[in-house]
């Protein structure tokens, strides 16, 4: 039987007005959660978020013997049971949607003084684990994947992991916090350099436990040997969730809107410095920090944005941002370059492919490259677009139905509350044109 599929409609609202705040980072989410299954004592993580991929983390590690409560809605209470307390799974753990949680997961579970395996949905089951498997490999774990390196993951009990030096191929943060997370259990030292610095949240969230761990852009060591201490974590708002109104505040017109606590992590707001290139009004208001991770509110206003070519040195720190920053090329004015993006092409989609195809059926014109595309602003048309199941392309897709000459139907949103649940009341309720369609199926 085939899982229920959702459908949107989405058209012309309208300007964005208001405060809002978006759900909680998902990464730190995720982060909290770890960290504090493996801490000695009782952490407390606010602003944790009620997504599909970050209950299924919580999920796992409860069937792995930790108790987490949930007093109320987007707190959670983590009772750690220290380094070496978690207990065996009976059967396979599921990561659902979550590419974070099964590659952080490799890590930590690497260490181990027992099996396990990990399983994902339809869409996770084809995202590559290679990247990950290769250097936890070299420190002396021993892990199984399916037929070319897909998942289910099998991942065998720890014989003595050893610190590596390794030296990513790939700018991932997932990678680099994969072999962090291993180099815990590890003698010696673990360090990871990248060809370009990626999201520093897994080393700032182990300093926040009383990890000693030194970072810096592109590079991160700590060693074995140390405990982790109980804490108190306030996630900020998501960043990712938040860029679909950024763009949306600044295609739409009349649009004034505020976004509340926003997380600025540097490695983080790749996305901010290219809208402000295209000539987005987007100001920095009420900066503070959370839990060690930098925040401030976002006042974007309606501008006329021009075509870029987006410097190669933001896309790391902007790579789950590029579906909306697709749309926002697609509306505006004159030619917008993308390349160094390849690592789109292994999300939870082949995203190039993916937000090439539907803003084409929308009447966009874009031609892909093997790491990017090309995008020639101008008008949208009405019509049909699909996600392929893809929780920001079909956000991004109701974004640029905003500016769409006509109704667009999205395929395919369910996969939405993986990442950003109640994103429609939300969307609606500061402008935005948005109605669910189904389920179908």
């Amino acid at each position: 039987m085939t899982a229920p599929r959702l459908d949107w409609l989405a058209g012309t609202g309208g300007p964005l007005r208001g405060d809002l705040r978006v759900p909680g980072d998902k990464s730190v989410s995720h982060r909290a959660v770890m960290l504090g299954a493996l801490a000695g004592g009782t952490s407390e993580v606010e602003g944790f978020l009620e997504g599909e991929d970050t209950r299924a983390t919580a999920a796992i590690f409860a069937r792995l013997g930790v108790r987490i409560d949930a007093p109320s809605p987007s707190r959670r209470v983590v009772h750690g049971v220290g380094l070496h307390g978690l207990q065996p799974a009976p059967d396979a753990l599921d990561c659902g949607n979550a590419g974070t949680g099964m590659r952080l997961l490799a890590g930590l579970l690497a260490g181990q003084a027992f099996d396990s395996t990990l399983v994902g949905d339809a869409s996770l089951s084809r995202r590559p684990m290679g990247r990950v498997i290769t250097p936890l490999r070299a420190m002396g774990a021993h892990v199984e994947a399916g037929e070319g390196g897909l998942p289910p993951l099998r991942i065998y009990a720890n014989k003595g992991l050893q610190g590596i030096d390794f030296k990513s191929p790939v700018a991932s943060a997932q990678v680099k916090s994969a072999v962090l997370l291993a180099g815990l259990y590890a003698r010696g030292t673990t360090r990871v350099r990248e060809p370009h610095p990626t999201r520093d949240y897994t080393e700032r969230m182990l300093a926040a436990f009383g990890w000693p761990v030194r970072f810096s852009p592109g590079e991160a060591s700590l060693e074995g040997g140390h405990r982790l201490r109980a804490t108190s974590v306030v996630v900020p708002a998501d960043f990712s969730s938040a860029a679909f109104f950024l763009v949306a505040a600044s295609v739409v017109p009349g649009s004034d809107l505020r976004l509340r606590q926003v997380g600025m992590n540097p490695r983080r707001t790749g996305l901010l410095d290219a809208l402000r290139a295209m000539g987005a009004d987007i100001t920095v208001e009420a900066a503070g920090e959370q839990g060690g991770e930098p925040v401030a509110d976002l006042r974007v206003r309606h501008s006329r944005l021009r075509g870029v070519h987006v410097p190669e040195s933001l896309v790391p720190d902007m790579i789950d941002e590029f579906p909306a920053l697709f749309v926002a090329a697609a509306l505006a004015e004159g030619e917008t370059r993308v390349s160094g993006a390849a690592e789109l092409r292994v999300k939870e989609s082949d995203r190039i492919a993916a937000m090439a195809a539907a803003l084409q059926a929308l009447g966009a014109r874009i031609v892909e490259t093997p790491d990017g595309a090309i995008i020639q602003g101008g008008r949208l048309r009405g019509g049909e677009a699909d996600s392929h199941g893809d929780h920001r392309v079909a956000m991004a897709l109701a974004v640029a139905a905003q500016r769409a000459d006509g109704e667009v139907r999205i395929r395919d949103c369910a996969n939405v509350a993986t990442s950003f649940p109640g994103f429609e009341a939300l969307a609606k309720g500061v402008g935005l044109g948005l109605q669910a369609d189904g389920p179908v199926g």
